[in-house]
Protein backbone atom coordinates (compact mmCIF):
# COMPACT_ATOMS: atom_id res chain seq x y z
CA UNK A 1 0.00 0.00 0.00
CA UNK A 2 1.63 3.16 -1.22
CA UNK A 3 2.34 5.66 2.13
CA UNK A 4 0.23 8.63 2.45
CA UNK A 5 2.02 11.80 1.31
CA UNK A 6 3.11 14.48 3.82
CA UNK A 7 1.99 17.10 4.27
CA UNK A 8 4.58 19.47 2.42
CA UNK A 9 4.64 17.21 -0.39
CA UNK A 10 1.22 17.88 -1.16
CA UNK A 11 1.63 21.26 -0.60
CA UNK A 12 4.65 21.11 -3.40
CA UNK A 13 2.13 19.28 -6.06
CA UNK A 14 -0.06 21.66 -5.14
CA UNK A 15 2.30 24.32 -6.07
CA UNK A 16 3.24 22.53 -9.45
CA UNK A 17 0.06 21.86 -10.92
CA UNK A 18 -1.22 25.81 -10.14
CA UNK A 19 2.01 26.97 -11.29
CA UNK A 20 1.81 25.37 -13.99
CA UNK A 21 -1.78 26.20 -15.05
CA UNK A 22 -2.29 29.65 -13.56
CA UNK A 23 1.36 31.19 -13.72
CA UNK A 24 3.57 31.93 -10.18
CA UNK A 25 2.21 35.52 -9.69
CA UNK A 26 -1.42 34.65 -9.78
CA UNK A 27 -0.69 31.62 -7.05
CA UNK A 28 -1.80 32.65 -3.88
CA UNK A 29 -0.73 30.92 -0.82
CA UNK A 30 -4.62 30.78 -0.41
CA UNK A 31 -4.91 28.64 -3.64
CA UNK A 32 -2.58 26.06 -2.52
CA UNK A 33 -4.21 25.64 1.01
CA UNK A 34 -7.42 25.62 -0.76
CA UNK A 35 -5.96 22.78 -3.26
CA UNK A 36 -4.35 20.58 -0.24
CA UNK A 37 -6.80 21.32 2.53
CA UNK A 38 -4.57 22.59 5.12
CA UNK A 39 -4.36 25.33 7.12
CA UNK A 40 -2.28 28.86 6.41
CA UNK A 41 -0.75 27.39 9.50
CA UNK A 42 1.08 24.36 7.91
CA UNK A 43 2.08 26.05 4.80
CA UNK A 44 4.21 28.13 7.04
CA UNK A 45 4.70 25.70 8.87
CA UNK A 46 7.20 24.02 5.84
CA UNK A 47 7.81 26.95 4.00
CA UNK A 48 8.44 30.70 4.52
CA UNK A 49 6.80 32.00 1.59
CA UNK A 50 5.55 31.48 -1.60
CA UNK A 51 8.63 31.83 -3.25
CA UNK A 52 10.60 29.72 -0.77
CA UNK A 53 7.56 27.23 -1.61
CA UNK A 54 8.15 27.77 -5.57
CA UNK A 55 11.84 27.37 -5.22
CA UNK A 56 11.30 23.86 -3.29
CA UNK A 57 8.80 23.03 -6.28
CA UNK A 58 11.43 23.64 -8.79
CA UNK A 59 13.67 21.09 -7.26
CA UNK A 60 11.14 18.59 -6.70
CA UNK A 61 10.13 19.08 -10.54
CA UNK A 62 13.61 18.78 -11.81
CA UNK A 63 14.30 15.37 -9.73
CA UNK A 64 11.03 13.93 -10.62
CA UNK A 65 12.25 14.35 -14.66
CA UNK A 66 15.73 13.28 -14.09
CA UNK A 67 14.10 10.05 -12.76
CA UNK A 68 11.48 9.83 -15.09
CA UNK A 69 14.26 10.23 -18.06
CA UNK A 70 16.90 8.02 -16.48
CA UNK A 71 14.45 5.12 -16.61
CA UNK A 72 13.14 5.48 -19.64
CA UNK A 73 13.23 2.89 -22.47
CA UNK A 74 14.91 4.89 -25.11
CA UNK A 75 18.68 4.79 -22.81
CA UNK A 76 18.80 1.06 -23.80
CA UNK A 77 19.86 1.72 -27.15
CA UNK A 78 23.46 0.90 -27.84
CA UNK A 79 23.95 3.30 -30.28
CA UNK A 80 24.18 7.18 -29.02
CA UNK A 81 22.58 8.66 -31.89
CA UNK A 82 19.61 6.44 -31.52
CA UNK A 83 19.42 7.56 -27.71
CA UNK A 84 19.37 10.90 -28.43
CA UNK A 85 16.46 10.80 -31.06
CA UNK A 86 14.86 8.27 -28.52
CA UNK A 87 14.61 11.58 -26.07
CA UNK A 88 13.02 13.32 -28.42
CA UNK A 89 10.54 10.66 -29.75
CA UNK A 90 10.25 10.55 -25.62
CA UNK A 91 9.40 13.59 -25.34
CA UNK A 92 7.50 14.57 -28.33
CA UNK A 93 5.14 11.55 -27.07
CA UNK A 94 4.02 13.29 -23.79
CA UNK A 95 2.92 16.20 -25.54
CA UNK A 96 -0.48 15.64 -25.70
CA UNK A 97 -3.45 16.12 -23.50
CA UNK A 98 -3.97 19.22 -21.17
CA UNK A 99 -0.62 21.90 -21.84
CA UNK A 100 -0.43 22.54 -17.62
CA UNK A 101 -0.15 18.49 -17.79
CA UNK A 102 3.15 18.28 -20.21
CA UNK A 103 4.27 21.87 -20.01
CA UNK A 104 7.34 22.67 -18.04
CA UNK A 105 7.18 24.44 -14.83
CA UNK A 106 10.60 25.70 -15.25
CA UNK A 107 10.65 27.39 -18.62
CA UNK A 108 7.73 29.09 -16.67
CA UNK A 109 9.46 30.20 -13.75
CA UNK A 110 12.20 31.56 -16.01
CA UNK A 111 10.15 33.53 -18.40
CA UNK A 112 8.09 34.81 -15.43
CA UNK A 113 10.36 35.57 -12.91
CA UNK A 114 13.63 37.00 -14.73
CA UNK A 115 12.84 40.57 -13.42
CA UNK A 116 10.76 40.36 -10.17
CA UNK A 117 12.43 36.89 -8.47
CA UNK A 118 15.54 36.36 -10.05
CA UNK A 119 16.36 33.72 -7.47
CA UNK A 120 13.69 31.88 -8.78
CA UNK A 121 14.94 32.38 -12.48
CA UNK A 122 18.46 31.71 -11.73
CA UNK A 123 17.22 27.96 -9.97
CA UNK A 124 15.02 26.93 -13.12
CA UNK A 125 17.52 27.77 -15.44
CA UNK A 126 20.11 25.75 -13.75
CA UNK A 127 17.54 23.06 -13.47
CA UNK A 128 17.28 23.42 -17.73
CA UNK A 129 20.87 23.29 -18.17
CA UNK A 130 21.70 20.53 -15.84
CA UNK A 131 18.80 18.47 -17.82
CA UNK A 132 20.29 19.81 -20.77
CA UNK A 133 23.77 18.26 -19.69
CA UNK A 134 22.21 15.09 -19.54
CA UNK A 135 22.39 14.79 -23.31
CA UNK A 136 26.11 15.76 -23.31
CA UNK A 137 27.44 12.47 -23.33
CA UNK A 138 25.49 11.21 -26.29
CA UNK A 139 25.81 14.08 -28.16
CA UNK A 140 29.47 13.79 -27.96
CA UNK A 141 29.83 10.09 -28.60
CA UNK A 142 27.73 10.51 -31.50
CA UNK A 143 29.57 13.56 -33.15
CA UNK A 144 32.77 11.81 -32.82
CA UNK A 145 31.39 8.49 -34.71
CA UNK A 146 30.07 10.55 -37.23
CA UNK A 147 30.80 14.04 -37.71
CA UNK A 148 34.01 14.90 -35.26
CA UNK A 149 34.56 17.89 -37.79
CA UNK A 150 31.81 19.03 -36.51
CA UNK A 151 31.92 23.08 -35.71
CA UNK A 152 29.60 22.95 -32.57
CA UNK A 153 29.97 21.37 -29.04
CA UNK A 154 27.65 18.90 -27.86
CA UNK A 155 26.75 21.78 -25.13
CA UNK A 156 25.93 23.64 -27.34
CA UNK A 157 23.65 21.41 -29.33
CA UNK A 158 22.29 20.20 -25.73
CA UNK A 159 21.40 23.41 -25.23
CA UNK A 160 19.83 23.87 -28.31
CA UNK A 161 17.41 20.98 -27.43
CA UNK A 162 16.21 22.71 -25.18
CA UNK A 163 15.30 25.90 -26.41
CA UNK A 164 13.07 24.37 -29.49
CA UNK A 165 11.43 22.20 -26.65
CA UNK A 166 10.91 25.23 -24.21
CA UNK A 167 9.57 27.20 -27.16
CA UNK A 168 7.19 24.39 -28.59
CA UNK A 169 5.76 24.75 -25.67
CA UNK A 170 5.23 28.62 -25.49
CA UNK A 171 3.56 27.73 -29.06
CA UNK A 172 1.64 25.30 -28.26
CA UNK A 173 0.00 27.47 -25.26
CA UNK A 174 -0.38 30.58 -28.19
CA UNK A 175 -2.29 28.21 -30.26
CA UNK A 176 -3.78 26.29 -27.39
CA UNK A 177 -3.10 23.29 -29.74
CA UNK A 178 -0.47 20.25 -28.27
CA UNK A 179 -0.18 19.30 -31.64
CA UNK A 180 1.88 22.42 -32.30
CA UNK A 181 4.40 21.28 -30.02
CA UNK A 182 4.86 18.06 -31.42
CA UNK A 183 5.51 19.57 -35.02
CA UNK A 184 8.21 21.60 -33.67
CA UNK A 185 9.97 18.17 -32.59
CA UNK A 186 9.24 16.70 -35.95
CA UNK A 187 11.69 19.46 -37.15
CA UNK A 188 13.68 19.20 -34.27
CA UNK A 189 14.36 15.43 -35.38
CA UNK A 190 15.04 16.21 -38.69
CA UNK A 191 17.82 18.96 -37.62
CA UNK A 192 19.67 16.13 -35.15
CA UNK A 193 19.57 13.69 -38.53
CA UNK A 194 21.07 16.25 -40.81
CA UNK A 195 23.59 17.85 -38.15
CA UNK A 196 24.94 13.76 -37.97
CA UNK A 197 24.42 13.51 -41.75
CA UNK A 198 21.67 10.53 -41.46
CA UNK A 199 19.40 10.36 -44.37
CA UNK A 200 15.58 10.69 -42.71
CA UNK A 201 13.51 7.75 -43.75
CA UNK A 202 12.05 7.62 -47.15
CA UNK A 203 8.26 8.38 -47.36
CA UNK A 204 5.70 11.19 -46.73
CA UNK A 205 6.43 13.07 -42.84
CA UNK A 206 5.21 11.71 -40.05
CA UNK A 207 1.75 14.14 -39.54
CA UNK A 208 -0.69 14.21 -36.93
CA UNK A 209 -4.32 15.78 -36.83
CA UNK A 210 -4.79 18.78 -35.29
CA UNK A 211 -6.23 19.26 -32.76
CA UNK A 212 -9.80 21.19 -32.05
CA UNK A 213 -8.54 24.66 -30.88
CA UNK A 214 -9.85 25.03 -27.37
CA UNK A 215 -11.91 28.50 -26.25
CA UNK A 216 -10.39 30.66 -24.12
Amino acid sequence: MPATPSSRDRLLDAAIALIRTKGYTAMRVEDVCEATGLTKGSFFHHFASKEDLAMAAAERFAARADAMFGKADYREHRDPLQRLLGYIDFRQAAMQGELAGFTCLLGMLAQETYRTHPQLTDAAGRYIEEHAATLEADIEAAKQARVPAAPWSAHSLAMFTQAVIQGAFVLAKSQQDPAVAAGCLDHLRRYLQAAFEVAPPAGPPRLRPRSPRRAS
